[in-house]
């Protein structure tokens, strides 16, 4: 068996399984871990396991990472980064610049959706990536849904922590509401914005769009039928390199 796991700032998406992901799990990401304490909370996902792949946008927890799965269990792993084959290309400025997050999901979408798509990765940041023809040309970022709720309510005395939940109306008629509409209506129409801008400059009008990551669920209900959501697109990715880069 193989771990593919996914390292980003807010959570490590761990998915499990031989060529295609049979079991997932997830922790809260913390950089204070030590390579120990890592090996305390992961151990008991390594009875079967004898490979790892990673995609890792925290470089502080790499080596941790690293440490004890070669300490512990003779591990060398995989890391998605410069120098392994991918199946993607890249052609931005500084190509080493994105993510391996961002490099795995589209491998995800070129083995399941095709070789052109609009990516849009909803975690601690949202991400909108576009590929064409199995070439990531350009990337978007802004703030993520918690990352934005977090900014706001530490920063305004009067606004109490809330739960998102899906608001019934976009205009809400108490301060829960509000907010509810104000976030989840408002994060849904910037990624429609972003979808009809990339579609309409690419002049590509029927390619998949593509919605993943931890908080993309929360708006699930909100976005247009054609949008896809796929949870693990990531780990997904991760398969496909790994099978690009180690035969077993």
């Amino acid at each position: 068996m193989i771990l593919y796991i996914d390292i980003g700032n807010s959570n490590i998406v761990i998915g499990k399984g031989n060529g295609d992901i049979q079991e997932t799990y997830r922790y809260r990401t913390d950089e204070k871990k030590s390579s120990d304490e890592y090996y305390a909370l992961l151990k008991h996902l390594f009875d079967d396991v004898d490979d790892v792949i990673i995609a890792s946008v925290v470089p502080q927890i790499n080596t941790a990472f690293k440490t004890f799965l070669m300490r512990y269990f003779d591990i060398t792993p995989l890391f998605v980064e410069p120098g392994i084959k991918t199946g993607i290309g890249i052609k931005t400025d500084y190509p080493k610049e994105v993510g391996a997050d961002l490099i795995a999901a589209a491998a995800g979408a070129k083995a399941y959706y095709g070789d052109t798509a609009i990516i849009i990765d909803m975690g601690t940041a949202t991400t909108f990536s576009y590929m064409e023809a199995g070439m990531i040309k350009g990337v978007s970022i802004t703030i993520g849904l918690d990352m934005a709720k977090s900014a706001l309510v530490s920063n305004t005395s009067k606004l109490l922590q809330f739960e998102f939940q899906k608001p019934s109306h976009v205009l809400g008629t108490n301060t829960i509401d509000a907010l509810n509409a104000g976030f989840l209506y408002g994060h849904i129409y910037q990624i429609e914005g972003f979808v009809n801008h990339i579609t309409t400059d690419t002049k590509q009008k029927d390619i998949p769009i593509l919605m993943t990551g931890g908080a993309a669920k929360l708006i699930k209900s909100l976005w247009p039928s054609h949008y896809i959501f796929d949870e693990y697109l990531v780990l997904k990715g991760l398969a496909h390199i790994y099978k690009k880069n180690r035969t077993r």
